[in-house]
């Protein structure tokens, strides 16, 4: 496939590629909850294609620490600079968020802040805690960035229900689309390091369409089944801005399915893998519900 600095036509749009639109009373209402904490949403910054559906479903991904990343990567719409500082009210306003909605799994992820000594790790934990210390006991998912070591654990004290960070290109495409400071072997090391207590549910993402080999997509499965990951999420990458990263192909929706299959036979215990499927997806919610129920009895 071609690469993704080359010059090339942009793909037409396929019919079975479809965004579902906005409204509806339970639309409104998570709106309402995120809006009145002053909150921001991954959903709306990162301009997820399953906004709607999420939102009318009565989810929404918390974005926590600022809506301003300090590094900015190729295929991200959220904006970069010099984030403000850190809402020490945030913890509750999130809990209250949840509560409001009636969350039984929340999701929390983070613009990355380079600024903070431990890039926010410590905020991770309180607001994990101040999640489940509500009378309803949410579980909780979170979605880093690459932390390591005393920082990561940080996080993992907290107990979250999943632990998830995104490799989210296959290794040769990661120097070309994310951050300088973020990379492809370190994102592996986070990613191992959180499965070495098997304990811990771990789950990683790859965004498909910006021209990589199918090889190359397997050579990252087996990678991230090496690092212990349990839970693999693949989708298609849509250009967010037209400053961003073009789309060099769309993947078919039986491609994903093979490729889902191919990761089952690899031993991650859930594959969720299609086109407008995204780490934060409600059938991967699904299995970790099921999954802490039946170890629970």
């Amino acid at each position: 496939m071609a690469n993704i600095d080359s010059q090339i036509s942009k793909p037409a749009k396929p019919k079975w590629l479809k965004v579902s639109i906005s409204g509806g009373e339970r639309y409104s209402f998570v709106k309402k909850a995120i809006n009145s904490g002053n909150l921001s949403t991954v959903c709306d910054e990162a301009k997820c294609p399953n906004k709607s559906e999420c939102w009318n479903n009565g989810t929404a991904t918390i974005m926590i620490l600022g809506d301003i990343c300090t590094r900015g990567c190729r295929f991200c719409a959220v904006k970069t600079g010099t984030p403000p500082a850190v809402d020490l009210n945030e913890p509750k306003k999130v809990a209250d968020a949840v509560l409001k909605m009636k969350l039984s799994y929340a999701v929390i992820t983070s613009v990355t802040r380079d600024d903070l000594e431990d890039g926010g790790a410590s905020q991770f934990a309180k607001i994990i805690k101040a999640i489940k210390s509500l009378p309803t006991t949410p579980m909780v998912e979170v979605l880093t960035p690459d932390y390591k070591d005393k920082h990561l654990q940080t996080v993992l004290n907290a107990e979250p229900t999943v632990f998830a960070h995104n490799i989210e290109v296959v290794e040769r495409l990661s120097p070309q689309l994310r951050h300088s400071r973020f990379s492809y072997k370190n994102s592996l090391e986070t990613l191992r390091q959180a499965s070495k207590n098997p304990k811990n549910i771990t789950k990683s993402s790859i965004m498909l369409g910006l021209g990589e080999s199918r090889e190359e997509v397997i050579a990252s499965l087996r990678d991230l089944r090496d690092a212990g990951v349990k839970i693999l999420v693949l989708g298609q990458y849509l250009q967010p801005l037209k400053s961003k990263a073009p789309v060099v192909n769309y993947v078919h929706p039986d491609e994903f399915e093979q490729l889902k299959n191919e990761g089952l036979k690899m031993g991650f215990e859930f594959v969720a893998s299609g086109p407008l499927v995204r780490t934060s997806y409600k059938a991967a919610e699904a299995y970790v519900k099921s999954r802490i129920k039946t170890s629970d009895n």
